[in-house]
């Protein structure tokens, strides 16, 4: 069957559920660190702390896309079933997630929430591919990654819109502030609804041969799939791979490490340490809370710095979306230029300037805005489409084992040959980057390259 060309505002419906999904990851990726501080985490335990998120994607997300792949109802279709699934999974874990009493409570929800915004999330970048004919899927990804840059900058401003209504940020130690709870329950009724908007107005187009999809359907083995699929991985999939290997790097170093970082090295306001102070004295308390309120203060400006990046990337999606919309676009060196902005957004950090903090998330917004659409269109158009949510989820295993890698040891053991710094990770980051920049040298197919 023909695909034919839908309008914007159809690819926008397809796309919406994204906004909920951003305002998962934004709130996970800008905060998660901070309640995990305000629990008592050092912030060389933070990155191990965080393996539940990559984990959960490197064992749901091929699942989910072979699932999708051999799912078919004439009401719900093919992926929309697992976006609400996610959907209702995740707004749960964003909603409880800060009133976590202890850090493995905390990491349990973060499991959990990972793992669910991963079953709506992998079978979004395959409604792309289904839906849309060649020659609109870079035009397709980049909408998606226009709409996730609104979600990313509206999520991470959340806290601080909370905290300036009139919520205070004052909380007892170990206990996450009032306002930030708020913020959370918001991002999980913004997830429900977005998911759910797509849901209603997306339809998906049927199999091609629907006896020959039942028929096939009863033989397929997820695990021989699975093999087959990781043997037979097209060339340009394997070199995108390490191009992701070192952007999804130096993003976890990002979400895990930029709290800790900045606030220290930066603001000069780091998280107290509890063990530090006597509570039985009241000077003591009082120093506690004037230390803890300026390391909340300075965590808001952190979250509302990162928030820049969301925003940045969203306007450069918009700018793609146009030419993308009349013209081909070279995804090669769109991609390679845009890593290598990033990385000297996080380099800039290292000179400790708060006033130079917007122009490094405006740098890494762009990087971001290029990670999220360059390298599955280039993909969407290497590999078959009977098997895109499988071959999605395949790849996805490129974006979750460098996270493993750095959660496991990987960014403490890297940051300490930089510099013993608090500010090393994010260093580490911008050469990662730079790195993945000038990997795609390596694309050479003409077919993956413009489109």
């Amino acid at each position: 069957m023909e695909k034919r060309k839908l309008g914007f505002w159809e690819v926008w419906n397809m796309s919406f559920g994204f906004l909920g999904i951003q305002f998962g990851f934004a709130l996970q990726g800008g905060f998660m660190s901070r309640i995990f501080q305000t629990l008592g985490a050092e912030p060389h335990d933070i990155p191990a702390l965080w393996i539940a998120a990559p984990l959960t994607g490197l064992l749901v997300q091929p699942i989910i896309g072979y699932l999708s792949d051999n799912t078919w109802h004439p009401r719900y279709g093919r992926r929309k079933p697992y976006f609400l699934l996610g959907a209702i999974l995740s707004s749960f874990a964003l909603f409880f997630v800060p009133y976590s009493s202890a850090l493995w409570i905390a990491a349990g929800f973060l499991w959990i929430l990972d793992a669910s915004i991963n079953i709506s999330m992998e079978p979004f970048r395959a409604l792309v591919a289904d839906k849309l004919p060649e020659s609109q899927r870079s035009y397709g990804f980049v909408l998606q990654t226009l709409i996730i840059g609104i979600g990313t900058w509206i999520a991470s401003n959340l806290p601080w819109l909370v905290n300036k209504m009139g919520f205070t940020e004052e909380a007892a130690p170990g206990v996450v502030p009032e306002y930030v709870k708020i913020a959370f329950g918001i991002g999980a009724l913004v997830f429900l609804i977005s998911i759910l908007y797509t849901v209603l107005k997306t339809r998906e187009y049927p199999p091609k041969d629907l006896e020959a999809f039942k028929k096939e359907k009863k033989e397929n083995r997820f695990v021989q799939d699975f093999i087959y699929s990781l043997k037979n991985m097209p060339t340009t999939m394997k070199k995108l791979g390490l191009i992701q290997f070192f952007s999804w790097f130096a993003f976890f170093t990002m979400w895990s490490m930029a709290t800790p970082a900045l606030t220290d090295y930066v603001y000069k306001a780091p998280a107290p340490d509890k063990a530090a102070y006597d509570f039985s004295i009241p000077a003591q308390q009082d120093a506690f809370n004037l230390a803890n309120n300026a390391f909340q203060t300075a965590s808001d400006s952190v979250g509302s710095a990162m928030g820049i990046y969301g925003l940045s990337s969203m306007v450069f999606a918009l700018l793609l979306t146009f030419y993308a919309a009349k013209r081909s676009v070279n995804r090669k060196f769109v991609h390679m230029f845009s890593l290598i902005a990033g990385g000297a957004g996080f380099l800039l950090m290292g000179l400790g300037q708060a006033s130079l903090l917007n122009l490094s998330f405006v740098l890494i917004g762009i990087s971001w805005g290029s990670i999220l659409s360059m390298p599955y269109a280039m993909l969407s158009s290497s590999v078959d489409e009977k098997r895109m949510g499988m071959m999605m989820g395949l790849f996805n295993m490129f974006i979750v084992i460098p996270q493993i890698i750095a959660a496991l040891g990987g960014i403490n053991f890297l940051s300490e040959l930089i510099s013993d710094s608090s500010i090393a990770p994010m260093l580490l980051a911008g050469i990662s980057l730079v790195f993945g920049g000038l990997s795609n040298v390596l694309i050479n197919d003409k077919k993956v390259i413009i489109g």
